[in-house]
């Protein structure tokens, strides 16, 4: 199957006998067979496990946002995180019912919370990102110190042992940076094509949409001669804080045994990153589903993942991540626990 070539390891091959030699047609269960190989190639196990599982979401601000490619202004950002700190938002309740543990981490929101409570974290040290459209968005200093970030949240969560590490995002504007870093990052520049990238986002319409795309390439423009090889200088010109931080924290994750669930666009861009600063990190993720943001099958193109779910959401916040956890438990619980044709004949 396809989620098993590639991996050059006798772990495949073991995993691939499990899956035939259970008490079914080989095959018969389809997509949740190839899911239970990435579960065992990820976690380098035959005996993989979903639980306990965390989502750190981390949240910042984009000076972007001044330039009117979105159709909700900077503050919004805080108000949802607020919320979120109150596990009231879509992440939040879906993160209760599905037992997974859950921290929202301000890593750069231009106003901080009135107060850090409940699931909020605070650890921001700039507040916000300057506009990309004409000057870097962060310092080298501040990407680390937003890196830093997520790779303290995953090794937090690692510590505590969890086994599926869920990411997540929030930040007013945060499309336009991730289409800028996959398509730098992917080396697309030409302009029609990066305009068949963008999306809406939080919901722009046409006129925000075309100041998006005109903001966009004025961005790519601007940075011309990076590429593949240049991550943390795209990070800079054109990233995130949020982005970096959670780049970081799939990084992190990467180091360790755990399967790395990766969301929708924004996620996307930030699993890129990872991949082109820590290569190979990819081969610990599995991406949880496919957004309809056109940007995002860029990025899992170059990632070579392919996505559990197409749901037709766009909301991000690891909402599609946590979708998918289901799934991920009723495969782990096949490869785990089902009998063996022998063990029927025994």
């Amino acid at each position: 199957m396809s989620e098993i070539e590639g991996h050059a390891t006798d772990l495949a091959a073991d995993v691939q006998t499990r899956l035939n030699t259970l008490c079914k047609p080989p095959g018969s269960l389809g997509g949740l067979e190839d899911l239970a190989a990435q579960l065992c190639l990820t976690q380098r196990t035959l005996t993989p496990q979903t639980k306990p599982r965390h989502a750190a979401i981390f949240a910042a601000d984009h000076g972007v946002t001044a330039e009117g490619v979105s159709a909700w202004p900077s503050a919004v950002t805080g108000l949802v995180v607020r919320q979120m700190a109150n596990r009231k938002t879509a992440s939040g309740v879906f993160a209760d019912e599905l037992g997974c543990s859950y921290e929202v981490v301000d890593v750069g929101l231009i106003e901080p919370l009135p107060c850090y409570e409940g699931a909020a974290v605070n650890q921001a040290q700039q507040r916000g990102t300057a506009s990309l459209a004409a000057s870097p968005a962060m310092t080298l200093p501040q990407f680390q110190h937003a890196w830093q970030v997520g790779t303290q949240a995953a090794t937090g969560a690692m510590e505590v042992g969890a086994r599926l590490l869920i990411g997540g995002e929030m930040g007013i504007g945060n499309t336009t940076s991730a289409v800028c870093m996959i398509a730098l990052l992917a080396d697309v520049t030409d302009g029609a094509q990066v305009d068949q990238m963008v999306g809406p986002g939080a919901g722009a319409d046409d006129e925000q949409m075309i100041r998006k795309r005109a903001v966009i390439r004025q961005a790519i423009q601007r940075v011309q001669g990076l590429g593949p090889s240049h991550a943390e200088t795209i990070a800079c010109q054109v990233g995130g804080l949020e982005i970096v931080a959670l780049a970081g924290y799939y990084a992190a994750a990467s180091q360790s045994n755990c399967t790395v669930v990766v969301d929708g666009l924004i996620a996307t861009s930030a699993a890129l990153l990872a991949n082109a600063i820590r290569p190979g990190c990819r081969q610990r993720m599995i991406a949880a589903h496919r957004s309809t943001e056109p940007a995002q099958q860029i990025a899992l193109q170059h990632l070579q993942l392919k996505p559990m779910l197409d749901l037709q959401m766009r909301l991000g916040e690891a909402t599609g991540a946590l979708a998918a956890l289901p799934l991920m438990d009723l495969a782990s619980a096949m490869i785990c626990r089902m009998a063996t044709l022998d063990e029927l004949q025994a």
